[in-house]
């Protein structure tokens, strides 16, 4: 199981999601607007951004959008099932491709949730790197695709040959 290059990168993949899930993924910096949003909050202060809560100073302020978080709970879920996955490839394959269109609609509500902010309270913001965390998961796993179609090519091409 673990010698097949795909999964190594389905491996990866969720060590991406993984480190994306624990990381904060913008950084703001609030203006006036966000005082009547968000509470007791100083002008020009800067805010960090999770997937679930925005984090002021090292305190958590308030549960923001928990449609990040679940998105890349269920992901970094479904990964895991898919590596113990390996001996039913076809679904292997179902499994990573779902993987990677929530990954697509992970990116979909980070920039809807980024142009509510900049537009209705106002707020400066800058991405953080480990944003870009999903977008690696999802090459990884379109390697592991690739992986597992050119396994199952092998194994069919053999069933011919018996």
């Amino acid at each position: 199981m673990i010698q097949r290059i795909q999964t190594l990168y389905l491996l990866a993949a969720l060590i991406f999601c993984v480190g994306c899930l624990c990381l904060p993924i913008a950084h703001f910096i609030v203006g006036d607007g966000l005082n009547s949003f968000a509470g007791s909050l100083n002008p020009y202060e800067r805010v960090d951004m999770y997937n679930l809560w925005l984090v002021s100073e090292g305190k958590h302020m308030f549960y923001f959008c928990p449609v990040l978080m679940a998105i890349l709970v269920i992901t970094t879920s479904l990964i895991c099932v898919d590596v113990l996955l390996f001996k039913r490839r076809v679904l292997q394959m179902r499994v990573a491709t779902f993987c990677m269109i929530l990954l697509v609609a992970w990116y979909i509500a980070y920039g809807i949730i980024i142009y509510l902010l900049n537009s209705s309270a106002g707020m400066l913001w800058s991405t953080h790197w480990t944003a870009a965390f999903p977008a690696v998961a999802f090459i990884l796993l379109y390697l592991a695709i690739r992986g597992i179609r050119k396994d199952e090519k092998l194994v069919r091409s053999l069933d011919r040959l018996r």
